[in-house]
């Protein structure tokens, strides 16, 4: 059960920190979590659920603008991670 929550905590780790790279990256990230924070007015959930679906769409759209862009150093990240991942398992 530790373990597990440990391993949850990593995930939503690392999610975050992705999160963070792409606001720092992307203006359209940027512009759209600054929306979603700063936003004014009344929140209620189904403006809470619009704008999570906006920032989504927009984090996704530029997760796959700059993984085109680094195509190469995509391959070799995913090529080392598989490659990590036996080094551990053996």
């Amino acid at each position: 059960m530790r373990r597990a929550f440990g391993d949850a905590m990593i995930s939503l780790g690392a999610v975050l920190l992705l999160l963070m790279m792409l606001v720092t990256i992307d203006p359209r990230v940027r512009e759209q979590m600054s929306g979603l924070w700063g936003g004014s007015g009344p929140s209620a959930v189904s403006t809470v659920s619009t704008q999570v679906r906006q920032v989504s769409q927009v984090v996704l759209s530029a997760a796959a603008d700059h993984s085109i862009d680094n195509a190469p150093l995509m391959i070799f990240a995913l090529a080392a991670t598989v490659l990590v991942l036996f080094m551990l398992r053996t």
